[in-house]
């Protein structure tokens, strides 16, 4: 059986504006995220980002639709490939359960080389 840190389960990389502990709770539910904080990744610029996640063969969750459309696009244009591009609507504090529910189910029913090169908005 695999375990849920195989290649099979879509690795994460949060980006600065999704909560930092959010990382930490997918984690202790078995699946591999680190937040920007963690990586040392504060206060770099959107393409910065991407390409960190990318090189570490990670998916990308963010609050940031519209760069990362664009970003997206220009990638795509370039014939760059990225781990995958997940987008998800700003939520509030309030609503971090919610959020958390909405990652897990997506890591539950994608696998990671479904991911590659997409751009997913939350829900979906």
């Amino acid at each position: 059986m695999l375990n849920k840190n195989s290649e099979l389960f879509i690795k994460l990389y949060l980006d600065e504006n999704i909560y930092w502990d959010l990382a930490k709770a997918i984690r202790q539910r078995g699946f591999d995220a680190i937040s920007a904080a963690e990586a040392g990744m504060l206060e770099k610029s959107d393409p910065e980002q991407l390409e960190y996640a990318t090189s570490q063969n990670r998916a990308i969750l963010t609050f940031n639709m519209g760069d990362f459309d664009r970003i997206c696009a220009e990638w795509w244009s370039e014939g760059r490939e990225h781990a995958g591009i997940i987008i998800t609507q700003p939520m509030t504090r309030a609503q971090f359960g919610e959020l958390l529910r909405r990652v897990l189910k997506l890591l539950n029913q994608v696998a990671a080389d479904e991911m590659r090169n997409r751009l997913i908005y939350l829900p979906q």
